[in-house]
């Protein structure tokens, strides 16, 4: 067991997730709670969902009055949505992933003790395996070299959601992607910081519930346009600033 960070925010993004909701919540505070003593959970409710998660929300707060509700009805970001948790956390460490539980919350704590160990200001996941398509386990990669190559970022996995960050870095960050894109961005700005980089295996799984909110071809298509955008506005930002 990793010693316990001096304070941990831990939130999720949920939209359509009525069956994970409960589960990864539960999750959140029992792994939370021990990986440090002063914990806060947001969970962000990122549009108007077609089932029952706004309800199950609701019957969570009840359980764990603390538990911080960020609701954006009007959602009109996509997943850039998680930009609200980042701006939300007040505590040292910021954790997230998804809340429709692809990745296990218990290896939160492979994250802690890699930081403790490297001493590094953002420890990111990478994905072991992809229980995906044939079809997005080949754009994937195919992105994920295009990516990695286009903004010279300084981890190979930038779609991995399964990130320990410090706070101090994200307090310096802008982030204007309002899609897909706000993982690049993300990670670009962070190491435009100073910040610096771990890279730890964890395990991917198929959804436990429902279905993604993208299919292979709009997220393949918002990635590429919103990039595209993202590349061209990075690269004024720079040109401004020299």
């Amino acid at each position: 067991m990793p010693k316990p960070l001096q304070s941990l925010s831990i939130f999720f993004p949920f939209y359509n997730d009525a069956g994970t909701v409960a589960l990864a919540l539960d999750l959140a505070y029992t792994i939370g709670r021990q990986v440090t003593h002063d914990l806060e959970v947001i969970a962000i409710h990122g549009g108007t969902s077609k089932d029952e998660t706004g309800d199950y929300l609701l019957q969570a707060k009840k359980k764990y009055p603390d538990l911080v509700i960020i609701d954006r009805p009007e959602n009109k970001e996509g997943y850039a949505v998680i930009k609200y948790g980042f701006l939300h956390a007040t505590k040292q460490w910021v954790f997230y992933t998804d809340g429709d539980l692809q990745y296990d919350v218990n290896e939160l704590r492979l994250l802690v003790t890699a930081q403790q160990t490297t001493r590094s200001d953002v420890v990111n996941g990478y994905k072991v395996q992809r229980d995906d398509s044939i079809i997005r386990r080949i754009l994937g990669k195919m992105y994920e070299l295009l990516i990695h190559r286009v903004f010279d970022l300084p981890i190979h996995d930038v779609d991995c959601d399964f990130r320990l960050i410090k706070r101090a870095c994200l307090e310096e960050l802008h982030l204007i992607s309002t899609n897909a894109s706000i993982l690049p961005e993300l990670i670009y700005k962070l190491a435009q910081t100073g910040a610096t980089f771990t890279e730890v295996p964890v395990s991917n799984y198929s959804r436990r519930y429902g279905r993604s909110n993208y299919n292979w071809w709009s997220l393949t298509r918002e990635k590429i346009v919103g990039d595209f955008h993202l590349f061209f506005h990075l690269r004024n930002l720079t040109s401004k600033i020299g």
